[in-house]
């Protein structure tokens, strides 16, 4: 096949062109620290890099669910621990009160001490966090309990509220408010605050005595207990959740190096390839500085 001058200069051009358009990759590169920028240059790459990426997503929306989750846990715990200790005083009273010896305007003062104490265990049992009350299972727009013309009144939903913790396993984050606050108000010993309102009754009863008084204790310690039994469940519930949190940040990690595997280039290999490229590039051009140099003008002077 004959070469013409034009084939070798048109052919330097394309060769001349290919190395600014390797040049320019690794520069990109470079400034961007990814193999591709657009999926056309490697498609196998950019599949990939989707369900990688949908991988860490879906991973990090997993994280910010243990953040509610805790927030859940803690703020129970917490006003479960507050309700204990109003407990405790109440059974303190108590016991100061079942003692006959024991005056009407002493009893009246401990039984005002005890309805506000009824108050401060409403308080808490209509715990929000954010716009959502705890303890009221799946309704958590409405308070659970109310107070109406002086009547308590409580709400029995026990809808577990469930979060998404990892991939199909829902966590209860709330507690069965039954277990704590909302009782069968029936009889005495079933319903805490129905039990609250009567011990308050009884004290501004002159006719109850010692014994009438005493027998609230055996109904308080029962509550107390039914606390703790909760609270219990609730501490293995969270050691249950911390275990799945270090098991999703280890995920986490997994996630992130797959797919920095699989989109992040090597810096030290394309800054050597790009150093090479270089000085190809200029070779090229010194070889086709050389080729379109001599014409036939210059053997005709």
């Amino acid at each position: 096949m004959r070469i013409t001058q034009s084939m070798l200069a048109n052919n330097m051009l394309k060769q001349i062109t290919r190395s600014y358009e390797k040049l320019d990759q690794y520069q990109t590169q470079l400034s961007t620290g990814k193999k591709i920028t657009r999926p056309s240059e490697d498609p196998v790459v950019a599949m990939k890099g989707i369900a990688y990426r949908s991988n860490l997503v879906e991973v990090e929306q997993f994280k910010r669910n243990f953040s509610e989750a805790y927030n859940w846990v803690e703020n129970s715990d917490a006003a479960l621990d507050k309700a204990t200790q109003a407990l405790q005083r109440i059974r303190e009273l108590i016991v100061q009160a079942s003692n006959d010896t024991y005056e009407e305007t002493q009893r009246q003062a401990i039984s005002q001490e005890i309805k506000q104490l009824t108050e401060h265990l409403v308080t808490i049992a209509n715990t929000k966090v954010g716009d959502k009350y705890i303890f009221n299972g799946t309704n958590t727009l409405q308070p659970p309990v109310q107070i109406v013309n002086g009547s308590i009144t409580t709400s029995n939903n026990v809808e577990e509220v469930k979060i998404e913790l990892a991939k199909g396993i829902y966590i209860g984050v709330n507690v069965d408010p039954t277990k704590v606050f909302h009782y069968d108000a029936s009889q005495k010993g079933k319903g805490l605050f129905s039990d609250l309102q009567s011990l308050a009754n009884d004290l501004d009863d002159p006719t109850k005595t010692g014994k009438d008084i005493n027998e609230y204790l055996g109904y308080i310690d029962q509550h107390i207990t039914n606390l703790l039994g909760v609270r219990a469940e609730l501490g293995a519930r969270m050691n249950r959740v911390e275990l799945m949190e270090d098991r999703i940040n280890q995920q986490e990690v997994i996630a992130k190096k797959v797919l920095s595997d699989n989109e992040d280039v090597d810096m030290e290999r394309v800054i050597t390839d790009l150093k090479v490229q270089e000085s190809v590039h200029r070779a090229a051009l010194a070889v086709g500085a050389r080729i379109i140099q001599p014409t036939l003008v210059d053997f005709l002077r």
